[in-house]
Parts: C-alpha cells; sequence; structure tokens
C-alpha cells in the first residue's frame, strides 16, 4: 500500500558532545512515529487501549545508523507496516536527511497483549483494514 511520511526539528537538546543527534533521540522518533502512523490509520493508542482494552508493547528495536544529523539537518521520516501477525506487527522506519541520503534505518516489534490478563491478545485483528493501509511487505 503505502508509507506514512513526515519530519521532525532537531533541537539543540538533541546534540551531544560529539555534535551530533545523540542515539537516544532516535527512539524518541521511533515512538513520535508509531504514533502518527496509527493516527494516520484512523485510530488512536488511546482508543485502542479504552476501547479493546489492548496495549501496544514494543518487544524489539533495531536500529542502523548510516549518516549522522547535525544541528542544521532536515529529519524525514517513512514509517510502515511491514508485517502483520495475529498478535503483533512489525513497524519500519527510514529516516533521511533534506539531500534524500539515507541516514538510519530502523525497525520494532510491537505485540498487542490484553491490559488486564497482560498476555498477546488477537483482538487486535479488528483493526486489520486500518493497519493494511500501510502495509509494505518487505
Amino acid at each position: 500500500m503505502k508509507k506514512h511520511t513526515f519530519e521532525e526539528e532537531i533541537y539543540t537538546y538533541h546534540i551531544d558532545f560529539v555534535g551530533h543527534v545523540n542515539n537516544i533521540i532516535y527512539v524518541q522518533w521511533l515512538e513520535n512515529a508509531r504514533v502518527k502512523l496509527i493516527e494516520a490509520m484512523g485510530l488512536s493508542i488511546t482508543q485502542i487501549a479504552d476501547d479493546d482494552d489492548l496495549l501496544p508493547i514494543i518487544t524489539e528495536t533495531n536500529i542502523k545508523y548510516k549518516k549522522p544529523y547535525f544541528l542544521k539537518n532536515k529529519v524525514h521520516i517513512e514509517v510502515w507496516i511491514s508485517k502483520m501477525n495475529n498478535v503483533s506487527a512489525i513497524f519500519e522506519f527510514r529516516f533521511f536527511n533534506e539531500k534524500e541520503e539515507l541516514c538510519s534505518t530502523a525497525n520494532q516489534k510491537v505485540l498487542f497483549i490484553d491490559k488486564t490478563s497482560m498476555k498477546p491478545s488477537r483482538k487486535i485483528v479488528k483493526y486489520k483494514e486500518n493497519f493494511e493501509r500501510y502495509y509494505v511487505p518487505e
């Protein structure tokens, strides 16, 4: 289908002592990207939690840093779903600078668990059509 794209700002407090964006900022950008993708699907994290007692839990994060970001760079982010299972999904991320150079790639496995039992839940299949809008198999 398609990928969701947006931009993030780089602020002075993102810069570490080496002079480039600190690695932990990428984890924050991943969080923002997941939330923005779910919103683009026509959903919200609170809706899924409140209506279906489902919580998204990150069980795995992989980041490959290819090129650093500096204060004056622009951050263009692509996010999509590359794999869907009955209780989990793989979110993919690509980070580009203003020259359209690939700066980083990442993926995260998101497990959907029942809020009460804290065990994996198949209730997420209710939203399969929403997820399929941004499903791009790798």
